[in-house]
């Protein structure tokens, strides 16, 4: 299968967390990011850090190892325009949109663990938009 998937399902990859077998097993599919993944797993590694879950040291082999995981990388900058269009929509932050935008792009599917963009994809305002996004876990 093809997915779309976030920061906060690759986050589950690297630290144990709930659902962190659900992210695991969508290893073995085909997975499609942003380049912005790497950044906001970049700071969800240092917020581990910074709040003691996590030694440098293991942190570096996380995002060396993420780095190693075969995904189809895309440029946010090409997803700019639909992003902010979706989140000026949805009244949602555009980098949690560009996941979103870039699933719309594709036609597949976006695996997210964030709870509040997904209730907020499936809201009654957001026609439509329900059918891109998907639960980890509820898939």
């Amino acid at each position: 299968m093809k997915w779309v998937i976030d920061a906060s399902v690759a986050a589950k990859w690297l630290a144990p967390e709930p659902d962190s077998p659900q992210a695991a097993a969508l290893l073995d599919d085909d997975l499609i990011v942003p380049d912005l993944l790497y950044v906001e797993v970049g700071n969800i590694l240092w917020k581990r850090q910074m709040r003691g879950e996590m030694n440098a040291s293991t942190a570096q082999v996380a995002a060396r190892w993420l780095m190693q995981v075969p995904m189809a990388v895309h440029e946010s900058a090409g997803l700019l325009a639909d992003a902010l269009a979706l989140a000026l929509r949805l009244q949602h932050p555009a980098y949690d949109c560009l996941y979103l935008a870039l699933a719309q792009r594709e036609g597949v599917p976006l695996i997210t663990a964030d709870r509040r963009f997904h209730a907020r994809c499936h809201a009654d305002d957001a026609a439509g938009l329900h059918q891109h996004v998907s639960l980890l876990g509820q898939r």
